[in-house]
């Protein structure tokens, strides 16, 4: 995902991140239905309900709320509902949510696979070219490589601001790169996405040295001038594919819908293009932000859905 010109302060970013999250649960509806309004124009999905999990990690976000606005236009009803990563392995191995479109795989969710992997249906991947980073704003000069850092503990405070615990990527982190690169005057922060992002802009604002764990693809690439640290060791891994996974019976269940999601696939800019449409432009109302994207790329409706998105209108 290549930087593009800034569109609005950085510090709406994290801000943005969390009321998108808020937006995603309160899918769930009132009175404790958990069913979010399904489609008038067609009785493809006759009101069938699906549940999907969402953790509030920017690809997800982008990509939950695209399917939402699909299923919803082929007259399915949609839940989204928040979760930790474990949990949400947890509740997919347990039937008790159908899907999940942001598993990383194979190193960053690896330890996750192993435990359910055999409990879940592997819907396909949609994209192949995600990485893990350690990453620093491109203004801090004396670092250009994660072996750099041990001479320069003391200009990030022994820092390394991390994301949620449970995360593949502070386990990469703590459990690969730390001990490759000898780490050890370094304490990583365990935190959250948002909070994470918002010390990162923080540190922009007043030209400091930070560095943070991220990944690629993110829009925060597009909206920050960073600068991802070499990994000669090869510690952070190298590039994943991004698979939907279902509960076990969900194709049974919902062949169609399985079908879709298994010709599902974002190129780069495609995935950088949803991100800005969802958590920039539309940051306020993500699922118009999903509409504007899907009206734009019509292309991406017909290899995606094939007949049955014909004469859909978002």
């Amino acid at each position: 995902m290549e930087p593009t010109k800034r569109t609005r302060r950085p510090a709406a970013l994290a801000a943005g991140l969390a009321c998108l999250v808020l937006l995603a649960t309160a899918c769930a509806g009132e009175g404790g239905s958990g069913l979010a309004g399904g489609g008038d124009e067609t009785d493809r999905g006759d009101g069938k309900q699906i549940e999907i999990a969402l953790i509030p990690w920017e690809e997800a976000i982008a990509t939950t709320h695209l399917w939402k606005v699909i299923l919803e236009e082929l007259g399915y009803e949609v839940t989204v509902t928040e979760v930790d990563v474990a949990p949400m392995y947890q509740g997919v191995a347990n039937g008790d949510v159908d899907v999940f479109l942001d598993t990383w795989l194979p190193l960053t969710h690896a330890d996750y696979w192993e435990e359910y992997g055999d409990r879940v249906e592997d819907l396909g991947h949609w994209y192949d070219n995600a990485v893990l980073t350690l990453t620093v704003p491109s203004y801090v000069e004396e670092v250009d490589s994660i072996a750099d850092l041990p001479a320069h503990a003391d200009l990030f405070d022994g820092r390394i601001v991390g994301i949620e615990a449970g995360s593949g990527l502070v386990r990469t982190t703590r459990e690969e790169a730390m001990p490759a690169y000898g780490l050890d005057d370094y304490e990583l922060i365990e935190s959250s996405t948002a909070a994470m992002l918002a010390e990162l802009d923080a540190a922009i604002a007043e030209e400091e040295p930070i560095v943070v764990t991220l990944w690629r693809p993110h829009i925060a690439y597009a909206q920050y001038d960073l600068k991802d640290l070499a990994d000669p060791e090869g510690a952070m891994g190298g590039a994943e594919q991004i698979h939907a996974v279902g509960r076990s019976g969900f194709t049974e269940d919902f062949p169609e819908v399985a079908e879709w999601i298994g010709d599902f696939t974002l190129d780069d800019e495609e995935l950088s293009s949803l991100e800005q449409a969802v958590l920039a432009d539309h940051e306020d109302d993500p699922e118009a932000g999903a509409r504007a994207w899907l009206a734009a790329h019509p292309e991406f409706v017909e290899r995606t859905l094939g007949e049955a998105g014909e004469g859909l209108e978002f």
